[in-house]
């Protein structure tokens, strides 16, 4: 682990996991829950079930995209977690240049709310390109 100072909302040294990457397919969205419960509990001591459970479904709903939409048979995305007892930053980069677009609600539609989700529960959200696609992070504050 190392200490990094943010820049973001937080306002703190953070401490930053290492980032993990698993592959591109639905499966690795319980591993990167699992990556990112075990890491935000050894940097918070005393971090409720709650403030995990908004963690673990910030992640859900990241990586759920970055698989569905930014990735092709073979392809990996990487999860990078920060945390503090001030809260979280989640970190999903995939390999496509191509940006998520978040959809109306639409009550008929059975995909397309994960990105209204993640802005429902986090405080703020963005997307950075990088060389080889871009990076989806979401600050999450307690």
């Amino acid at each position: 682990m190392q200490n990094i100072a943010r820049g973001d909302s937080l306002q703190e040294v953070l401490t930053l996991a290492s980032p993990r990457t698993f592959p591109g397919t639905a499966r690795s969205v319980g591993q990167a829950r699992t990556y990112a419960r075990q890491a935000v509990q050894k940097s918070v001591p005393g971090i409720t079930e709650e403030q995990l459970d908004q963690v673990e479904l910030l992640v859900s709903e990241l990586v759920t995209n970055a698989c569905r939409y930014g990735t092709e048979p073979g392809d990996l995305v990487a999860v990078a977690v920060t945390a503090s007892c001030a809260g979280a930053r989640i970190q999903v980069h995939d390999p496509a240049r191509r940006r998520p677009r978040r959809k109306p609600p639409n009550a008929d539609r059975q995909r397309g709310r994960g990105l209204l989700i993640v802005e429902a529960l986090c405080d703020s959200w963005g997307v950075a390109d990088r060389p080889l696609g871009k990076v989806v992070w979401a600050v999450l504050a307690w």
